[in-house]
């Protein structure tokens, strides 16, 4: 056992090659110094200190050589390394873009400023009161339910906001009319991810309330954005709906972008797309605001930014917005 000791010792001593031949050869599990340790077991009670001194001290050497072994790697590596000349030019990097969904979303925020809209912005947690009480949402309205809201309590009274429009009752909570407003957004809802739909998306509330304010603003405004984004040759039709904060309430359909409105699957052979919602803020709002709805009138309008982005751009699957795909991504830094 001292013979393999003493051996093994100059062996290590002598040692001038890798450091990876080195820990194959000494250490590890299967290495020589592991061999040894499994070997003292035979050794006699009266030895096994002795020879196991001899051991730690022969550890310890390798422990010291690795070290050394490792020092003189770098310090070659670091020679052999190419020297960096000051006098040669930069190498040319990659410049990042915004998002297609920012460049959407500055887009229909800069067409709403140009008619004298200012832009606000609201909280992503909101409280029940301004996300559904105060925009006259019954208290067994379906988008109230777990399958569509995320609820942050047991109480359900803080939530993940399902969309913009609490900017708009923050906004008249806090003053009088006149208000013309835009306010952009991130909004969550508890839906199936989806070539269609996304748990989470944003949008564009855009809202004006004044003495004289009348449904041929709105109608104006519209047709306003519309051409705007998408060209002055297209056309626009309000298809009646219904929305709990707003009477009259419309469904605002564009003419199709895909097929100039000869009719194809997009549109499913109609020639229109529906592009967001609209109408009449309800009395109901005004009320829950302290606003007096005899003296004052408005509109509010609302956008899915992704689904205005995928007309715009032509796009069929929401998911690609959000799988950064940088193949995708590239495409759009033209855009800006």
């Amino acid at each position: 056992m001292k013979k393999k000791i003493t051996t093994l010792t100059e062996a290590v001593k002598a040692y001038q090659g890798s450091i990876e031949a080195f820990k194959n050869r000494f250490t590890g599990r299967k290495g020589a110094l592991a061999g040894l340790f499994k070997s003292l077991k035979s050794v006699s009670a009266e030895e096994k200190q002795k020879v196991g001194k001899e051991l730690n001290a022969l550890k310890k050497l390798i422990s010291n050589k690795l070290e050394e072994l490792t020092k003189v790697e770098g310090a070659s590596a670091l020679s052999t390394r190419s020297v960096v000349d000051p006098t040669l030019p930069p190498r040319s990097g990659t410049l990042g873009s915004l998002h297609p969904l920012r460049v959407m979303e500055r887009k229909i925020v800069e067409i709403f400023k140009k008619i004298g809209f200012v832009v606000a912005e609201g909280n992503e947690i909101e409280h029940d009161f301004y996300n559904f009480s105060a925009l006259n949402f019954p208290k067994d309205h379906p988008a109230r339910d777990m399958q569509d809201t995320f609820f942050l309590d047991e109480k359900k009274e803080w939530l993940l906001r399902t969309h913009t429009s609490p900017v708009q009752i923050r906004m008249m909570s806090k003053g009088q009319p006149p208000f013309r407003m835009v306010a952009p957004g991130r909004v969550y809802r508890n839906e199936a991810i989806s070539a269609r739909t996304h748990c989470m998306f944003h949008q564009v509330e855009a809202f004006y309330v004044d003495k004289e304010v009348t449904i041929a603003d709105l109608k104006g405004v519209l047709l306003h954005f519309i051409q705007s984004l998408f060209g002055s040759e297209q056309t626009m039709r309000l298809r009646p709906s219904f929305f709990p904060f707003t009477e009259p309430s419309v469904e605002v359909d564009m003419s199709c972008v895909f097929c100039a409105q000869k009719g194809c699957n997009i549109c499913k052979k109609s020639g229109w797309v529906e592009i967001l919602g609209a109408g009449m803020i309800d009395p109901n709002v005004f009320k829950a605001c302290e606003i007096d709805p005899t003296r004052y009138r408005g509109f509010a309008l609302g956008m899915g930014i992704e689904r205005i982005s995928m007309l715009y751009y032509q796009i069929e699957d929401v998911r690609l917005f959000t799988e950064n795909d940088v193949r995708f991504l590239r495409q759009f830094a033209t855009f800006h």
